[in-house]
């Protein structure tokens, strides 16, 4: 326990945890035994070490609860416009540390159970509190006890972690503000390696339950699907559908010591109790009780693909569950806004666009568009052009991707059958755009075959980014770079048509996460240089660049990337059983795996490092340790032949006595957010090497650069803001610029000619192709050469000189840890602009047209005026 003692020692010197006063510590460790008697049962009062992780995640929560009603109570009163974000991925990780690091507990945590005690007989405190026997100290260490939490991974990667950076800093920002999305049973899912493959696991994560959510039934909501269309003289009805309930799961989203806690509303499918039963009147109950799965298979797993769309019809029913249910939620709480009570006092939805501000997560919560107009003029009866200027002002859309495979183009048919009164809205929704078109374009039919929203064909489709273009009244890219290439390419036409409805948003990183929580060393070295404000206002981060020249601040930051270092080899030693040397650059590349982000070029560097080292064994080579990781799509052939190459090159290289430690190659099985809290604050170089014009934004290039590690990138997403804002000398920048990429598009790209010319990449190639990586099958990797050299979209030889040079570099800079050390500071110094407390800022202030709030809700504790 010792070791462990002098770790919770060392975090509380940390200043930005704050002091533990003894009252606090007191009340938590009551807390926190009350709970554990509870979940001991009867027959067994010895804990186990989930018994204490769940303990403490309720005392905690138990600090949540009086101020998530508080907050709420505060809302109604107020009547703010209210902010909901929609997406169908919320990655959030893990929420106890989190949660502790935003109600500013961490310390008076660690310290009440670490004087958690032990009755004489063993059992534990909670049950022999008042026995008045002498108890045994028992030191349980938060670490460990963190540690136990599963991971909420219900999201595929950037997307779903910037919703969940966007909520934390709404809550921080004290907006009034939702997240809604789908539970899913099952998250992303666990990634195996067995023989260098990737294997998919379930991901059971609420198998022990999730004590962070609270389910609420009594606000349980009808979602129909099927059935057919009716227009009567009363209107339009839309009749004999199949109904599946939606139960909605809270779970509290805390701001940064502000006492404010919003809501994210997680949905959950439920067959209603007379499901399918009337179909089976003959009397197979059992078969129709059985058959309840359908409609609950809605919400049983997330689908795994990032930056790919598959138009399957589970998928379609996901996205308009979460949309039905939450418009529905939207407008009970627009009707009624007095705190608990559900009778409407408006009725008129003229000012809804004024109380409601719906935020569009990429086009997957599109058909809140057709929903709300559903909505608008069949049930509440408005007239369609009030109603279009509603949905229009309350809607705004953010595009996440350019890759023309990841834009959702929906099967019309698969529409008709699925949701008949959407399609005809939508073909409505179509016509009068069209008819706008050709008013201000007469004659131009190839602009509107361009800027239909149903794209004609042997299959017609519809195209669900065109229907988020025209149903909003904002519309951003995620770096400006990403928001240049909409206008200019994606939607040039639509820019043309409404230039002003266009703007750029250039994503963020919650600094609480990606910093306090992840990184507490540094955290701690940057407070006592320029105080803590910067944990709410990133900007101040700025002030560091006045102790660049500092030799006792070089030390200390170069310090606590060591530590950083050591215990993340340590980690490794005992997961993967792999000997590290911490001295060696931590070089990292951990993102999803995809031809764009060109894990592949990342090898190639590896293998010619590799036959440079054994081509001149004297050499002094800058020793690394090349760590990649990252899911693949489970049906995405060439992002899984990706892995089995990295494992494949790593059994050769990390066996090979020429080499020894200079250079090692580890695949990091099951990258996830839990994981990237450990790597990201010990890489040493962060891989961002997409080609350029690929990469909407990225959000771990930011991290990276919050945590202390050098950028070698493309001018690619936001690396190019990194660049401007640190300067371009401080990043290790090469490569293509878009517009490179343009005109080699243009004349065509050969591989063949840099295979021909480049000697070592020739070699590096002939490797592959031989087998030298896969001796027990030379044709392993056949597939990976051939659309390398035939059809490689991403170009990946027309980066590789550039590549190698500036590797180059950064080998030279490394050996300088001094020089090293200062751009880091002066990378950490220039991330100010990368908080998504700033991004949200833009986006309530351009889009939402709210006003972020400084003001602290009164805790609890202290009675409101």
């Amino acid at each position: 326990m010792a070791a462990a003692r002098s770790d919770s020692e060392k975090r509380k010197q940390i200043s930005v945890r704050g002091i533990a006063g003894l009252g606090d510590v007191a009340e938590v460790r009551k807390s926190f035994n009350r709970h554990l008697h509870f979940t001991l049962v009867k027959d067994r009062n010895v804990a186990t070490p989930r018994d204490y992780f769940f303990a403490l995640a309720h005392a905690v929560r138990d600090h949540l609860v009086g101020r998530w009603i508080r907050t709420q109570q505060c809302y109604y009163e107020r009547d703010p416009k209210r902010i909901y974000y929609l997406s169908l991925e919320f990655y959030m990780g893990r929420t106890l540390q989190n949660t502790m690091v935003n109600l500013g507990m961490q310390n008076v945590c660690d310290e009440a159970i670490y004087q958690h005690q032990l009755g004489p007989t063993g059992s534990d405190e909670a049950l022999t509190e008042d026995s008045g026997k002498t108890p045994v100290q028992l030191g349980l260490d938060l670490e460990e006890l963190e540690e136990i939490e599963e991971d909420a991974g219900l999201g595929n990667g950037g997307l779903g972690r910037l919703a969940a950076c966007f909520l934390d800093s709404m809550a921080t920002l004290g907006l009034a503000a939702y997240g809604y999305g789908i539970r899913y049973e099952f998250g992303i899912f666990n990634q195996k390696i067995l023989d260098g493959w990737q294997v998919e696991e379930a991901d059971d994560w609420l198998r022990y339950g999730n004590p962070w959510e609270k389910a609420r039934p009594e606000y349980m909501l009808p979602v129909h699907f099927y059935g057919r269309v009716e227009h009567t003289a009363e209107g339009v009805k839309w009749i004999d559908t199949q109904v599946v309930l939606a139960m909605p799961y809270d779970t509290p989203v805390p701001g940064y010591k502000n006492n404010t806690v919003n809501t994210m509303r997680l949905w959950s499918a439920k067959a209603p109790n007379d499901f399918n039963l009337q179909e089976f009147n003959v009397g197979d109950y059992i078969e129709a009780v059985l058959d309840r799965n359908l409609a609950e298979n809605i919400s049983r797993v997330l689908y795994p693909n990032d930056n790919f769309f598959e138009g399957k019809e589970l998928r379609l029913k996901q996205e308009y569950f979460v949309v039905a249910a939450t418009l529905q939620d939207i407008i009970r709480r627009f009707k009624s806004s007095n705190f608990g009570s559900r009778d409407p006092v408006r009725t008129c939805f003229e000012t809804f666009p004024d109380k409601v501000a719906i935020q569009l997560n990429d086009t997957h919560p599109a058909l809140s568009i057709p929903e709300l107009m559903r909505i608008l003029v069949d049930v509440e009866k408005m007239e369609w052009e009030k109603a279009w200027e509603v949905t229009k002002r309350t809607c705004a859309y953010t595009n996440h991707t350019v890759l023309p495979e990841a834009l959702e183009r929906w099967p019309v048919t698969m529409f008709e059958k699925l949701l008949p009164r959407h399609l005809e809205i939508i073909y409505t929704i179509n016509q009068r755009h069209l008819d706008h078109v050709a008013a201000l374009y007469p004659g131009d039919l190839d602009r509107l075959r361009r800027m239909s929203v149903i794209e004609e064909g042997d299959c017609k489709r519809i195209n669900m980014a065109h229907l988020c273009v025209i149903g909003s009244h904002a519309v951003n890219g995620v770096a400006r770079i990403h928001s240049e290439i909409v206008k200019n390419s994606v939607f040039k036409d639509f820019y043309e048509m409404e230039p002003e409805k266009f703007q750029n948003k250039t994503n963020g990183i919650t600094p609480r996460r990606w910093l306090l929580l992840c990184n507490p060393g540094l955290a701690g070295v940057i407070a006592e240089k320029i105080g803590e404000d910067f944990v709410t206002d990133l900007s101040q981060l700025k002030k560091l660049l006045d102790f660049v020249d500092d030799e006792v601040f070089i030390r200390d930051v170069a310090k606590v990337k060591q530590e950083n270092k050591l215990k993340f080899s340590a980690y490794l030693e005992e997961t993967y059983k792999v000997k590290i040397n911490p001295s060696s650059m931590f070089d990292v590349h951990v993102k999803r795996i995809h031809e764009y982000k060109r894990q592949l070029l990342n090898c190639l560097h590896i293998i010619t490092l590799y036959n440079r080292m054994r081509k001149d064994p004297s050499k002094s080579f800058v020793p690394r340790t090349v760590m990649i990781g990252g899911k693949a799509a489970p049906g995405y052939y060439m992002a899984k032949m990706i892995i089995k190459l990295i494992t494949s090159i790593g059994d050769v290289i990390n066996n090979d006595p020429y080499i020894g430690d200079r250079l090692k190659v580890i695949f990091l099985e099951n990258y996830r957010v839990s994981f990237a809290e450990k790597v990201i604050p010990a890489a040493d170089l962060s891989q961002q090497i997409s080609t350029a014009g690929t990469e909407a934004s990225g959000t771990g290039n930011m991290k990276f650069m919050l945590n202390g590690a050098l950028t070698i990138g493309t001018m690619d997403g936001a690396n190019v803001e990194m660049a401007e804002e640190a300067g371009e000398e401080n990043l290790f920048i090469f490569g293509m610029r878009v517009e490179d990429v343009e005109a080699l598009d243009k004349r065509g790209y050969n591989a063949r000619e840099y295979y021909e010319r480049i000697p070592e990449l020739r070699q590096a190639i002939d490797q592959l192709s031989s087998g030298f990586f896969s001796p027990k099958d030379p044709g392993c990797f056949r597939d990976v050469v051939n659309m390398l050299m035939n059809h490689d979209r991403f170009k990946v030889f027309a980066d590789y000189q550039a590549y190698m040079e500036c590797q180059g570099r950064v080998d030279q800079l490394y050996r300088k840890p001094r020089e090293w050390t200062k751009k880091v500071i002066k990378n950490i110094a220039s991330s100010g602009k990368f908080s998504s407390d700033r991004t949200i800022t833009e986006y309530a202030r351009e889009i939402w047209g709210v006003e972020p709030s400084a003001v602290k809700i009164p805790p609890p504790n202290i009675p409101r005026e």
